[in-house]
């Protein structure tokens, strides 16, 4: 005998790559069910500026459901032997679901106010640098609620202090908020360039991307924020 104990089942790199697929298809699929009745109303809208409250509406499932699967993801097991994805799932969606929508919906809300604007530029009379600030701002925005959301979702704080933090780690960890600007990009060209199905198809390792790089975020929350 060499004295070394045997793995277990379960235990080896084989079996993590399974279990992490595993959790990213189950989670996939969960996210694309908590979230369908929105996107299927968005595939009946049309592309007119007068539908974006419409949009805002449907999009409002997505926030939980994206904020469930950052936790599913964030609370996955490496072993083959001991996987509940869907039921931590299910546990961050009841968790997780009113405190991010609190967060979602004025973010949805400023974000379509800014849309709108673009979309009437013209017919404002301002000057075309307001549209390039209102294109930075919208941007901005889309950036802090990453991180808004990515702290709501592993965090229990009131919504204000997650949006002051947010708002913090935006400037405070620049790698990671260059990290979630490279996804919005990635998701943006996707939607342009292919099609609008495919962020939806990819959200859960898009997700565990962006976890990746809001650990710094992450460290600092738990060792300075919390109790």
């Amino acid at each position: 005998m060499s004295g070394v104990p045997a793995a277990g089942f379960g235990a080896g790199s084989l079996s993590r790559a399974a279990a992490l697929l595993h959790t990213l298809v189950t989670v996939e699929a969960l996210l694309l069910l908590a979230a369908s009745p929105g996107l299927a109303g968005l595939l009946l809208l049309g592309a007119d500026p007068a539908n974006l409250p419409l949009a805002v509406v449907c999009l409002l499932p997505l926030g939980p459901a994206l904020s469930a699967a950052l936790y599913a993801l964030h609370h996955r097991s490496g072993d083959l032997t001991d996987l509940h994805p869907a039921r931590t799932y299910a546990r961050g969606w009841r968790v997780n679901a009113l405190p991010a929508l609190r967060l979602w919906t004025p973010l949805l809300a400023w974000l379509a106010v800014i849309a709108f604007t673009l979309t009437h530029f013209s017919a404002t009379g301002l000057p075309g640098w307001w549209a390039v600030l209102l294109g930075a701002i919208g941007a901005a925005s889309l950036l802090w609620g990453t991180h808004a959301l990515v702290l709501t979702s592993l965090f229990a704080f009131r919504s204000r202090d997650t949006a002051r933090l947010a708002a913090y780690f935006l400037v405070r960890h620049g790698r990671a908020t260059l990290g979630a600007a490279s996804l919005l990009v990635l998701v943006a060209a996707s939607t342009a360039l292919l099609t609008e199905a495919l962020p939806a198809l990819l959200a859960a390792p898009l997700l565990l991307s962006l976890l990746h790089s809001s650990r710094p975020v992450i460290a600092e929350t738990q060792e300075d924020f919390t109790v």
